[in-house]
């Protein structure tokens, strides 16, 4: 393959470029093809340009058009004075004789300043400019327009190339010089025949198969873990449109996090890859509720309608949240146990889990680069950011050797000291959580939850769910106590709640808390942004909780906008409550034996300080405790949830009370009803 890869300062030698894309012009014609004179011409010689102009032609074009024209273009001339089929809309490209001021002769520059904002930035006053200033090469073409522009020069006095056409909807694509210009129409000659397929002759020749053979190696460099130079050159092959790179590249830009842009190409339409490559395209359109479903065929054409079925069958799935992501052999057991550890908020343990399996991933077929069906996983998915999918990509895999690469650091910064860090939203003012000791996270529904029958989050009532094998599955018998709902956001979660509920009362406040694992012997359950905290009417949860062991309730509003600021903390102990405090209005009321660590005359003094009490607090109970929450499972995450007690006393003689039921009619809009309870 011709190098004219070379930088605008090096020397470049048009003739072999010209002469080998010439010859693959020629060989790429079908005997019986009808062409024009000038064409069979072209086709006979094996040679697309015309005699090189002279120094003193190229000097009296010069002199027409008073300006002296950019290197790379001058040195063209002097092999070719002009050049037939620049790509595949450029079907006669100007030389010394042909080339013109534009001159706005197409009226273009008022069309696009009429689409012009008063604030266009430079780029898009040149949309316009380009066409009164421009040098125009196209002298045959398919409405195909190309400007050299005596105003966008580089430190080497070449002038920038502009093409566009108006059935591209887009804007003027810019190349940098004419040498890129002809480097990427020769790219456009090879992409376009290499996807045709209308009977012609397999396009096949030393250009091709040198990419080919660029492709395959890049191939295994990316399974050794060298991915940055296989993207280079999948890249590279792909603007000759070589069948394989552009799956291939999709594969390494999907674990760096890139998303709309990825298609995987042909290779989605095969079925050995549908298990890998289908879930994070069929996840990608499910994230887009306003896209049409149709859509979704158009991700996977030229596929089988046995896959096409399968993808309408996993986009049923993701809807619904029952997407499960499974791999064979070693790797597909870490996969297992990586869910387990993600599901109760151990997301850093649960990476450590994956990446460390990764050498023993086997790929489903000679092009398939890494595991990625895991990354459209509820569970598994929220794991990837761009280092960990930089870290997988690093990691030598499918057989191939290499060196390893240095872990990623943890998400999680452990402890709760993070809690009192503004969000990207500002959202987490206040906060509640329960820590029970010596509890697995499966028993924390039934311990926080009402014996009675609860609607819970996910619409089910006066069922039970447990640990165990049938964890997963979310189930239960009446008597395990109530649901715990599949792992879902929190706002998915809040979204079913509202829908289920049918009855919501100013005295009931029942939280919504997602549970998990809050370190060694620890379980949490957690909410954000719950329900305004009242101190006349708050029942800590604490001694509920538990009978033979510890809880902990702390409930924090200390950056709480929306009233007074507050921190409530309660420790409970065998089914009693052993010490409690709660800071509001400026005051501190407390009870029992607090210890030291913990005394809140530590904390609080003058009330417009009482933010800065927020961090020392939350580090305090995490040292006296030995507890964490993980905050990367919390905020990107997804969780089990389900429904507490409420935190709230019930109503005494004399009180009112507002009460809202929501009656669901058949067209699923609300009718609320509001009464006010003596």
């Amino acid at each position: 393959m011709t190098d004219i890869t070379a930088s605008d300062t090096t020397a470049f030698d048009w003739r072999p470029f010209l002469l080998t894309w010439s010859g693959e012009w020629a060989d790429s014609l079908s005997d019986g093809e009808t062409r024009g004179e000038d064409d069979e011409a072209a086709r006979r010689a094996r040679w697309l340009g015309f005699p090189p102009a002279s120094e003193e032609r190229i000097a009296a074009m010069e002199e027409r058009l008073g300006r002296r024209m950019p290197p790379s273009y001058r040195e063209f001339l002097a092999v070719s004075d002009g050049w037939r089929h620049a790509g595949g809309f450029v079907w006669l490209l100007a030389g010394t004789g042909a080339a013109r001021w534009h001159d706005n002769e197409s009226g273009l520059a008022d069309l696009f300043e009429e689409h012009q904002d008063e604030d266009a930035g430079p780029e898009e006053r040149r949309e316009a400019d380009i066409w009164r200033r421009g040098l125009q090469l196209d002298v045959e073409s398919d409405v195909t327009h190309v400007l050299m522009d005596p105003e966008d020069v580089d430190e080497d006095g070449e002038w920038a190339v502009y093409t566009w056409a108006s059935w591209r909807a887009a804007p003027p694509e810019r190349h940098a010089n004419f040498r890129a210009f002809m480097r990427e129409m020769f790219q456009e000659f090879h992409s376009l025949l290499a996807r045709r397929t209308d009977g012609a002759p397999v396009f096949v020749n030393d250009t091709t198969r040198e990419l080919d053979a660029l492709v395959e190696e890049a191939r295994l460099e990316a399974l050794r873990g060298r991915w940055e130079q296989a993207l280079t050159a999948l890249d590279e092959a792909k603007k000759y449109g070589r069948p394989r790179a552009a799956g291939l590249g999709d594969q390494i830009r999907r674990l760096l996090g890139e998303t709309s842009t990825v298609s995987f190409e042909n290779l989605v339409a095969d079925p050995r890859y549908a298990p890998e490559l289908l879930p994070p395209l069929v996840a990608e359109h499910a994230a887009h509720s306003y896209r049409d479903d149709s859509m979704l065929r158009y991700r996977v054409r030229g596929a089988g309608d046995d896959l096409v079925s399968l993808a309408y069958a996993t986009l049923d799935e993701m809807r619904a949240g029952m997407y499960r992501y499974t791999a064979a052999g070693p790797f597909g057991v870490a996969v297992e146990r990586a869910r387990e550890q993600a599901r109760w908020g151990e997301t850093d343990g649960a990476w450590r889990t994956l990446s460390g399996a990764l050498p023993l991933w086997e790929p489903l077929g000679p092009d398939h680069l890494a595991p990625l069906g895991w990354v459209a996983d509820p569970l598994l998915g929220p794991l990837l950011t761009p280092e960990r999918g930089r870290e997988l990509l690093s990691t030598p895999r499918g057989g191939q050797t290499g060196e390893a690469p240095a872990p990623t650091a943890g998400l999680d910064p452990g402890g709760l000291a993070w809690l009192a860090e503004p969000d990207p939203g500002n959202n987490r003012r206040s906060y509640r959580f329960v820590l029970v000791e010596n509890v697995e996270p499966w028993d924390l529904p039934g311990l926080l939850a009402d014996t009675d029958a609860d609607t819970d989050a996910g619409g089910h009532e006066g069922q039970g769910g447990h640990g165990g094998e049938d964890r997963d599955a979310g189930v239960g018998s009446a008597e395990d106590g109530p649901l715990m709902n599949e792992p879902m956001t929190v706002w998915e979660a809040r979204r079913r709640l509202r829908h289920a509920r049918g009855e919501v009362s100013s005295f009931d406040d029942r939280a919504l808390m997602a549970i998990g694992r809050a370190g060694a012997g620890w379980s949490f359950a957690f909410e954000a942004d719950p329900a305004p905290f009242d101190p006349r009417r708050f029942v800590s949860p604490a001694a509920a909780a538990v009978a033979d062991t510890r809880a902990v309730v702390v409930w924090s509003g200390l950056r709480d906008q929306h009233g007074q600021p507050f921190f409530h903390l309660s420790v409970a102990h065998d089914g009693a409550e052993q010490y409690a405090f709660t800071y509001a209005a400026g005051e501190v009321r407390a009870s029992g034996e607090i210890p030291r660590a913990l005394d809140p005359s530590r904390f609080f003094g003058a009330p417009e300080n009482s933010a800065a009490a927020e961090r020392p607090l939350l580090e305090a109970v995490a040292e006296e405790f030995g507890v964490r929450l993980p905050r990367h499972a919390l905020v990107n995450g997804r969780l089990h949830t389900c429904t507490t007690r409420s935190w709230t006393r019930p109503p005494r003689d004399g009180e009112t009370y507002t009460v809202i039921r929501v009656l669901m009619g058949h067209d699923d809009r609300a009718d609320p009803l509001q009464e006010r309870r003596p």
